[in-house]
């Protein structure tokens, strides 16, 4: 049991060694739940003052770390949809860079997990599995991380979204179906770099017979400029139609340079000027080898912390 009245301010010096060690593998997971990695470091930081009030220290500091900072991100996502019913156009994730070389943390999990239950980690940073999450209540999204990506047992998660175990039993069921149709197959979590380079190459010349015969016949994409930025306020669906809207854009962004990068575990091309982001676009292929799902982050705030140290796969 632990209590509110706080910590002695020798326990908080030590508590912040632990806190420390566990502080990327948190936005990870706040990270998953929100979309954001702002938001998510502001819930890890909430957890990090919520530790530092509690009396006695938690007997698995990992576990209690993992349901506090869910909690909280869980609070803030209930906000952020309301905010989103709002959005000008299409809401995608934050993008977030995962080759900068730091080293990265296992989220968590219980032991033993049944792989054969447990979703991938890596998948679940992608951008498309990201959206679906996003489509999920606030409550079934974070019932379905804390259990198939982060091990939590069902009577925690029930404490956290205020459920029953067994209804949180049957949404991770019901997100895990919806969740494994989006993620990446495996050996297959993005375009290639040769299929990239040459769909970066085809935009940025503006060829666009090159362009669609990188594309899918039923390519589709999905933009999100935010309330500043020009972007399609629906899908844009079509080979055609995708390659047009890519050209167009392409010719007013007015990009220096041009660059393949890891973004949420998957490759990405992301333009610049002066060295600064103002493009990131991600792809899946098909089972042919040919680009079928474009997401273009094009709202600056979302792009100004991409070239930041990685999240945690």
């Amino acid at each position: 049991m632990t209590s509110d009245r706080g910590a002695t301010p020798a326990a908080v010096d030590t508590r912040a060694m632990g806190f420390d060690a566990e502080r990327l593998r948190l936005v990870g997971v706040a990270y998953r739940i929100l979309g954001s990695r702002a938001e998510a470091e502001d819930a890890v930081q909430d957890a990090w003052l919520r530790y530092q009030r509690v009396e006695e220290e938690p007997r698995n500091l990992a576990a209690w770390l993992t349901t506090v900072t869910s909690r909280l991100a869980l609070d803030r996502l209930r906000l952020a949809v309301r905010r989103r019913e709002t959005y000008v156009g299409p809401w995608l994730p934050e993008p977030v860079r995962t080759d900068l070389g730091e080293p990265t943390a296992d989220p968590g999990g219980a032991p033993g997990m049944d792989p054969a239950v447990a979703v991938d980690r890596a998948a679940t940073l992608t951008l498309g599995v990201l959206v679906v999450l996003d489509t999920l209540s606030p409550e079934d999204r974070v019932v379905f991380l804390m259990a198939d990506v982060f091990g939590v047992p069902y009577a925690e998660i029930a404490s956290t979204v205020g459920r029953s175990p067994e209804a949180c039993r049957k949404a991770a069921s019901r997100a895990r179906r919806r969740v494994r149709s989006a993620a990446p197959a495996p050996g297959r979590t993005s375009v290639g770099w040769d299929l990239a380079a040459r769909l970066a190459a085809a935009v940025a010349a503006g060829d666009v017979d090159a362009t669609m015969a990188l594309l899918a016949p039923d390519a589709e994409l999905v933009t999100d400029g935010g309330p500043s930025r020009h972007a399609a306020r629906r899908p844009v669906r079509g080979a055609p139609r995708v390659t047009r809207f890519l050209i167009n854009v392409t010719s007013r962004l007015d990009a220096s340079d041009i660059e393949l990068v890891e973004v949420n575990g998957s490759l990405a091309v992301v333009a610049r000027t002066a060295a600064e982001p103002i493009a990131v676009l991600t792809a899946d292929p098909d089972d042919t080898g040919r680009v079928r799902a474009i997401r273009l982050v094009l709202a600056p705030e979302k792009l100004t912390g991409l070239d930041r140290a990685v999240v945690p796969s």
